[in-house]
């Protein structure tokens, strides 16, 4: 989700990234001349950018759209900057938890000046992403009263501590000490909170909820299954048979099953580990993903996060880990069937034929896009039946052909290359070495995928591609059709007569991302579009339940280029007005819009608000520099001097009451 430094505020994650580039990103479709876009965009003379740029902002259809059941009915939120956030008018946005805020019982008040590792246990961790809704009593559809399961992805420790400033621009920060990394890292990993919507509309935590819980980096036990569990390159000194990890890191996006447990994806797990890779026995394997890239100092203090010390460490990172949220006790679990790469996400769906589906993007430039299909089936009646079903099935990924055709690749040990000759060995080899596997078996690179959303109304699956500012004019392909690609698009993917484990898709661009107005940006979108409805870098997506695709975007320091900041859009997908955007909600300064999700009912909308105050904010206003603990550029939500800026999760109703983008 975030693409960037963890500690940045002076550039982007990927003026930073110095991972290798994906190997497999030189084989371009050089000699196929016409791209592949929407039927539909082309009939409707979308591409046509004089026609999009007649439109104005006012944005006259909405009456059609109501007509047609389309969501794109709520009064459009004005492009734009400042330091606090905006909802289309006739909507309320109630800040619900903030950053610090207390999950377990007795937790201490929030403190910024003195934080220990302690309290943050207890509290609310950092820049909230992912958030999934299980409404309680499991099974129900009940819309006022459920669980909230909630990522926390990363620290930005400039914002979250007094005392910390940046030297030379270096990525760790020489003021840190043993007792702060340990909150940083506390700070990170999920909540589970139980919330309640009242009489008068408005949600709230329930204090003292027998299900709180804080899995945090520091301290969490976590059991590992699958493939890899207990296989050599995963066994380390404190843990000789290779099953057991303490702690999870930078959770992105992730998903909830059909039986109720949240699944959370780790993405970025290489920027925490620091040493010499050259003449590692595992150089080859970590330098695919970037390891050590040396974005925090943890190992100063940590001898497992230091890959000279603890050399399989980084192996135990950059997988999917299962969490039940009804039980606070249980032992979450890393399922390594599921590969091992930067996930964004975990959607999953029951197909037809009652296997689960899983999909999930590696959000890296010239990375992939990958599905699991289980081998067991669904049982609704019996949930504990279904508890393992991620541990065996079949990891695809994705090859996008010219002609509309998307081709799942099985990675499966013994299959094409993934043999011995090539360093495999068996399927535990496979799913560590995700990445390399796919590269061998000549998968699609895209322009960063990250969040894929299947949409149960239509069985079409969404992936958002956020942006790829590497990408050559030669290396454009079909599905990755500009160079550079520096706005984003989205995908649409369709399983032939709704089957999900299908091997052959086919596929669609439905908007080429950025301002319509400026050539320069090459965006395709439907021309019913407004100058308030398009955005750039789609990030997380959300489908209500009446299948409307909402997206959110992740610019980056880069929302310069687009001259407005992240925020939810919602993005339509049928009939005449497929291709049409229109913005619903405003992060403030320096934030990114992360987790949406929706109520049974449609009638909230949760948003986690990540990171206000850091990215591309020193150029806002001349301040010249990156916002600091003392002076942040915002100090949303709070707006009290002596308070940092707090990452906090938004619950969006309706005024008056009824579903968010019905008439």
């Amino acid at each position: 989700m975030t693409k960037r430094s963890p500690r940045t505020v002076f550039v982007s994650y990927e003026e930073l990234d110095d991972v290798p580039s994906n190997p497999s990103s030189t084989a371009t479709f050089g000699d196929i001349v016409e791209r592949r876009f929407s039927r539909r965009r082309v009939l409707q003379g979308a591409l046509a950018t004089t026609a999009i740029s007649a439109v104005v902002a006012s944005f006259p259809f909405a009456e059609s759209r109501a007509a047609m059941g389309s969501g794109l009915t709520f009064p459009e939120v004005e492009h734009g900057v400042d330091e606090t956030h905006h909802v289309a008018s006739g909507y309320e946005a109630d800040v619900l938890i903030r950053w610090g805020d207390p999950v377990l019982p007795n937790a201490p008040a929030f403190d910024p000046n003195n934080q220990t590792a302690a309290a943050q246990e207890m509290q609310f961790g950092y820049n909230n992403d992912y958030v999934g809704y299980l409404p309680l009593p499991l099974g129900s559809d009940n819309p006022s009263r459920g669980l909230l399961c909630i990522n926390h992805e990363y620290t930005n420790e400039e914002v979250m501590f007094p005392g910390i400033e940046r030297q030379d621009k270096d990525l760790q920060f020489a003021d840190m000490t043993r007792a702060l990394t340990d909150v940083e890292m506390a700070a990170h990993g999920g909540s589970v909170i139980e919330v309640e919507r009242g009489g008068n509309g408005k949600w709230s935590v329930i204090a003292d909820s027998p299900y709180a819980r804080r899995i945090s980096g520091l301290s969490t036990p976590i059991r590992i299954s699958g493939p890899a569990a207990g296989h050599p390159r995963l066994r380390t000194s404190s843990d000789p048979g290779g099953t057991k990890v303490i702690g999870t890191l930078n959770n992105c996006a992730g998903g909830m099953t059909p039986w109720g447990t949240y699944l959370m994806a780790e993405e970025n797990f290489h920027g925490y580990f620091t040493g010499d890779i050259a003449g590692h026995p595992e150089e080859r394997n970590y330098a695919r993903y970037g390891v050590p890239a040396n974005w925090y100092g943890w190992g100063k203090f940590h001898d497992r996060f230091d890959i000279t010390k603890e050399p399989n460490e980084a192996n135990r990172f950059g997988w999917i880990v299962e969490v039940d949220p009804l039980d606070p006790t249980s032992t979450p679990i890393k399922r390594t069937a599921l590969g091992r790469f930067k996930h964004e996400g975990a959607e999953t769906i029951v197909n037809g034929d009652g296997r689960v589906v899983l999909y999930s993007g590696d959000d890296q430039r010239f990375d992939y896009l990958y599905k699991f299909v289980s081998e067991g089936r669904f049982d609704p009646s019996n949930p504990v039946a279904n508890r393992d079903l991620l541990d065996r099935g079949t990891l695809y990924v994705a090859r996008f052909d010219a002609d509309g055709s998307l081709a799942w690749l099985p990675l499966v040990f013994g299959t094409g290359p993934l043999t011995p000759t090539n360093g495999f060995s068996s399927q535990a080899d496979v799913v560590i070495e995700t990445r390399r596997a796919a590269d061998l078996l000549g998968a699609t690179p895209m322009d960063r995928p990250e969040d894929v959303q299947p949409n149960p109304k239509t069985n079409k699956v969404y992936m958002a591609l956020t942006n790829n500012s590497k990408r050559k004019v030669e290396q454009v392909d079909p599905a990755n059709p500009r160079g550079p690609n520096l706005f984003g698009h989205v995908v649409e993917m369709s399983p032939p007569g709704g089957d999900h484990a299908a091997t052959s898709f086919g596929w669609e661009i439905i908007v080429q991302c950025g301002n319509p107005n400026d050539p320069a940006h090459a965006a395709v979108w439907n021309s019913a579009t407004s100058a308030n409805g398009w955005f750039a870098a789609p990030d997380n997506a959300a489908v209500d339940h009446r299948g409307n695709l909402w997206i959110t975007t992740d610019q980056g320091t880069n929302w310069s280029r687009s001259g407005t900041a992240d925020g939810v859009w919602l993005l339509e997908t049928e009939g005449e007005l497929r291709g049409t955007g229109r913005m619903f909600f405003r992060v403030p300064l320096g934030a990114e819009m992360c987790g949406p999700v929706f109520t049974p009912d449609d009638e909230t909308l949760f948003v986690a608000v990540q990171h206000p105050a850091t990215d591309g904010v020193a150029d806002y206003q001349g301040r010249g520099r990156g916002s600091t603990f003392a002076d942040p550029a915002t100090r949303w939500p709070d707006f009290n001097d002596g308070m940092p800026p707090r990452p906090s999760v938004v619950a969006i109703t309706k005024s008056g009451g009824g579903a968010l983008g019905a008439g």
